[in-house]
């Protein structure tokens, strides 16, 4: 048995694989105290499993428990956590400036003025040195509580390993201790210095909330005996235990976790060219497939800033479930701000005042208020309504009906806009819909961006802790070398291969039960090139008289083989609906349609628009002019017009 869980800002989704089986829940997120959500959800998924609650019994069977987190993520968002402190180095341009040039805000919130310049030559001086490292009392004095180290010279490691020397020499390590200290180079080798201190600012900045949450997770899974330590699924596509995953590999895991499901499912109906929107409560995470790879940049950005680390292109707007919905000079606007899950939309009665898109789509009808989020989350009708007369009809001068569609459109067109813009739309574009909120607008949003197919999976309302199922363990390490010269590789690839094995051997794996990976990068070269080293660590001839090369080595034990199934997508019988519901259309007013079950139908059944399929924990509107197909996996495929 294999547990994912996919932590995000309104609600926390839980699945649990079997041999023959999978399972899933949701719970509402606890930002508070986060091991409660992580624990409700162990709890109600156990219910699902064996159909009494039995967390102990859960986890002395399961093999793994993987999680990933979208916490970093909206630390940055919210600018929430520690003061940093930063000590550069003298006399080799202005590094501050550099960094402050990519996000001027951002730098201010995360640093401001906590920055001192040290005389590198006075640091090697043994006389001097002492008093160069006053710097961290000067920092903290001007309240620092994390400080970061980073040198921008050749040999910037050998310098912060001298100043952390002189540093644990003149402080007592029980003082020093109470104030983090991170040294860039220790966490990446880089040849960018501005890149490599970003890194290390938002690493530090998230590892407070990060540390805190997941050792104390850990700490009460031990108390269970559990198999394996928890496993933290990072944002390069791999799972690491807690005390090998550093914080900034938090950020942004979530979304990952989704891609990695897209890329799976792409492979399954053989998709070319696939655009995915992951609709939580507060975002829209928007990404791209080509084939069976996922879009990722070798050096990643957090909000526009350029890191070290390879991070997966995805854009997120404010547009969920929980996104406000607002009037400013007589146009919607649709986020960015949210009311997540407290006091979340009107309708969930827990204080919300402002409109979301959940208000709106209860108020058209489309979401059965007795059976929301698997029945156990009642949805109050009239306090929707009143958010959306007071917010926005009353605004606009229109009725609650007509509002309600000006909403829908506004929202959806938000989502189309960001679809196009994010990459070239063609024929054989297919938009990959899940996420809680995914499959109910996706039509309408589809059609705004001129795609003509969207996929829902079966698993849509779980998708990312779905998709967290297809990770390996694995670690990767880089290395810029010093020149191009074979005995300069060779000790390199050595003293890697060796971390490899130590991190390995900590996860549980001993040499030759991982498969390495290797490549060499031309840092000057005017486009990258990755040249893979294939076992040998041999200089290419084409990198003979490079000036500067990054060693790449990853180490990954594989969880999961793939399948290679093809799906087949065919009509067989007419699909079959017990219950109708009345919804808004927007020429026909108010319009009863059929209601399918996904439970209900088998693969094959298939119906046209209008209609609301919907399970447990999503609903699908079939627009007008579209129909859908219930796939050989049980996914739905809906097409504009009869395309099939």
């Amino acid at each position: 048995m294999l547990i994912n869980i996919d932590n995000g800002g309104t609600l926390t989704d839980v699945c649990a694989i079997t041999d023959d089986n999978f399972y899933k829940t949701k719970t509402l997120t606890t930002p508070y105290d986060l091991s409660k959500c992580f624990f409700d959800g162990l709890r109600a998924i156990s219910e699902a499993v064996y159909g009494t609650e039995s967390v102990s019994r859960l986890l002395a069977e399961v093999e793994h428990i993987r999680y990933s987190t979208t916490q970093g993520t909206n630390a940055i968002v919210e600018r929430k956590g520690p003061q940093l402190g930063l000590i550069l180095n003298k006399g080799h341009g202005d590094l501050a400036a550099k960094m402050r040039a990519h996000d001027p805000e951002l730098f201010d919130v995360l640093v401001a003025d906590r920055i001192v310049e040290i005389d590198l030559d006075e640091l090697m001086d043994g006389e001097n040195g002492a008093e160069a490292a006053t710097a961290i009392t000067r920092l903290t004095s001007s309240g620092a509580n994390r400080v970061i180290i980073c040198f921008d010279v050749d040999d910037a490691a050998g310098f912060e390993t001298t100043f952390k020397q002189i540093a644990f020499e003149n402080y007592p390590r029980h003082l020093l201790g109470a104030v983090p200290m991170l040294f860039a180079s220790e966490l990446v080798d880089d040849v960018s210095a501005d890149r490599r201190a970003w890194t290390a600012l938002i690493n530090s900045f998230l590892h407070p909330a990060m540390e805190s949450f997941l050792y104390n997770a850990e700490n009460r899974l031990r108390e269970y005996r559990t198999r394996n330590p928890l496993l933290i699924f990072r944002n390069d596509g791999n799972a690491s235990r807690v005390a090998k995953t550093i914080a900034a590999k938090t950020y942004s895991s979530g979304p990952r976790g989704g891609m990695e499901g897209v890329k799976v499912f792409s492979s399954s109906y053989n998709l070319t060219n696939v655009l995915s929107m992951d609709v939580g409560g507060t975002t829209t995470d928007i990404g791209h497939v080509v084939g069976t790879d996922v879009h990722e940049m070798r050096r990643g950005e957090v909000e526009g800033i350029p890191i070290s680390f390879a991070l997966c292109e995805i854009i997120s707007i404010g547009a969920g479930g929980s996104s406000i919905l607002s009037v400013d000079t007589g146009k919607v606007q649709v986020g960015p701000e949210s009311v997540g899950a407290v006091p979340g939309p009107a309708c969930f009665g827990r204080g919300g005042k402002q409109a979301t898109i959940t208000d709106v789509n209860l108020l058209m009808g489309l979401l059965d208020p007795s059976t929301y989020f698997g029945g156990s989350l009642t949805l109050d009708v009239e306090r929707a309504r009143t958010a959306i007369t007071e917010n926005i009809a009353s605004v606009l001068d229109v009725s609650v009906e007509d509002g309600l569609l000006v909403l829908r459109d506004a929202y959806e067109q938000k989502i189309a806009n960001s679809l196009s813009e994010f990459s070239g739309i063609d024929d054989e574009t297919v938009l990959v819909a899940f996420g809680g909120a995914g499959p109910m607008n996706a039509c309408g949003a589809a059609e705004k961006a001129g795609i003509n197919t969207v996929m829902v999976p079966k698993m849509a309302a779980v998708f990312s802790a779905f998709g967290i199922g297809s990770c390996d363990i694995g670690q990767n390490y880089s290395k810029v070398l010093a020149d191009s010269e074979q005995s300069t590789l060779t000790a390199a690839y050595d003293a890697l291969l060796k971390r490899a094995e130590r991190d390995m051997f900590a996860e549980g794996f001993a040499e030759g039960d991982y498969e390495i990976k290797a490549q060499l990068i031309d840092e000057d070269a005017p486009e990258e090139v990755a040249y893979h080293l294939n076992g040998s660590a041999e200089v290419p001839a084409a990198l003979a008289s490079a000036n500067t090369l990054t060693l790449e080595v990853s180490a990954r034990k594989r969880l999961k083989t793939e399948d290679g199934i093809q799906a087949k997508i065919e009509k067989n019988s007419l699909a079959s609906s017990t219950k109708v519901r009345s919804i808004v259309e927007k020429n026909d007013g108010w319009k009863d349609v059929p209601v399918y079950e996904v439970e209900e139908m088998n693969p094959g059944d298939y119906g046209v628009g209008p209609a609301v399929i919907e399970e447990e924990f999503f609903t699908c509107l079939v627009r007008d002019g579209w129909e859908f197909i219930v796939t050989e996996l049980g996914d739905i495929c809906l097409t504009k017009g009869d395309k099939k």
